[in-house]
């Protein structure tokens, strides 16, 4: 086992304290959702990014918004819609005359993407080149314009919002955009107690405030702190083993996989899944992640990046079933090791090289 340095073991106990104040400031105005509360700081705390799903009502927008005042962050809110163009979120050059000289010169006005926490709302509904503006931030934490880089915020996060409902007119996300959020979290509804609670509070005024609890040096600490986290053999050969098998037409693939699938996860899935399991594990005050960590995480990182055919749709199997039937399918407690190279794949590499 590894030894755990004593300012990391320190670190984990802070992280675990700070998730705690968290989820305790969110529950002033977020009644209920603490798997999506748990999600949402996994995907911040992994230094990821995360898509929200769930119908209108189910306090999207209110969690993100709350979400930046607990951790006092910069926050912008960008509407998306239609009419919506690329610069109208990352900015733009304007030529401006200069008052003292009198000279005309390009100066870059920012957009709304200068900020730590953006919400990205209803992000469908805006057309492919205004989604496609958002990559290279989400990607590079930088945007790109008139020959020059603009570096964003650090800590930088983008929290989408998408609903199910009136898909006509929509742009859904293409597969390489979905494939960078980290995570895709769905809501659903409250149960019947919160529900009950959602409505007391609301239309009696009783919802709280909330108050900052960490700030960004935190945040990045915690983020360095999650990159140390060890992974056994045993906890990133599960990672490997499920999305080897999530891919039709691999020697792992098993024949469900063959008949219902697409296209699997490729390689960001074997980093999302042991990425958020290390988070995961540091905000419940462990020092190592878990198989049980890994599984936890494994729909969210999972079902935009397994594509069900006409063939499961058919016969009623969707992401999430599917997801089920992987980890169904593989062995938490087989003894997973490193696969050996294939021959021939040492010439190829020193030929490339």
């Amino acid at each position: 086992m590894t030894e755990i340095p004593p300012d990391d073991v320190a670190s984990v106990q802070r992280c675990e304290q700070a998730y705690n104040r968290l989820r305790d400031e969110l529950a002033k105005v977020i009644v209920g959702q603490h798997d999506v509360i748990e999600q949402v700081l996994i995907a911040i705390f992994a230094r990821g990014h995360a898509l929200l799903e769930g119908v209108p009502g189910l306090a999207k927008t209110l969690l993100v918004s709350s979400l930046a005042e607990a951790m006092d962050l910069s926050f912008k809110r960008i509407q998306f819609t239609p009419d919506l163009m690329p610069s109208d979120v990352t900015g733009a050059d304007v030529i401006q005359e200069n008052p003292e000289t009198g000279a005309r010169e390009y100066r870059f006005l920012r957009g709304p993407l200068f900020a730590n926490l953006i919400l990205a709302d209803e992000i469908n509904r805006t057309p492919p080149k205004t989604q496609a503006s958002m990559l290279e931030a989400m990607q590079e934490r930088q945007i790109s314009a008139g020959g020059t880089v603009h570096r964003l915020p650090n800590p930088f996060f983008v929290l989408a919002t998408q609903n199910p409902l009136e898909q006509e007119g929509t742009y859904p996300l293409p597969e390489a955009q979905l494939d960078r959020f980290l995570l895709h979290i769905r809501l659903d509804y409250p149960s019947g107690e919160e529900e009950w609670e959602v409505a007391r509070r609301v239309t009696s005024g009783q919802q709280g405030t909330v108050l900052p609890v960490i700030g960004a040096a935190e945040i990045l600490e915690f983020q360095q702190l999650v990159t140390r986290v060890p992974v056994s053999d045993q906890v990133l050969g599960y990672a490997w083993a499920l999305v080897r098998a999530s891919r039709p037409g691999s020697e792992e693939a098993p024949d469900f996989v063959n008949k219902w699938v697409s296209w699997g996860a490729g390689p960001r899935g074997v980093l999302t899944l042991v990425s958020a399991a290390k988070a995961r594990a540091v905000l419940y005050g462990r020092y190592h992640a878990s198989v049980g960590d890994v599984q936890s995480v494994a729909a969210g990182a999972l079902r935009h990046r397994i594509a069900p055919n006409y063939a499961a749709q058919a016969a009623g199997v969707n992401g999430e079933k599917l997801i089920a039937m992987l980890m169904e399918h593989t062995p938490a407690d087989r003894a997973y090791t490193k696969p050996a190279a294939k021959p021939g794949s040492d010439r190829l590499a020193t030929a490339r090289g």
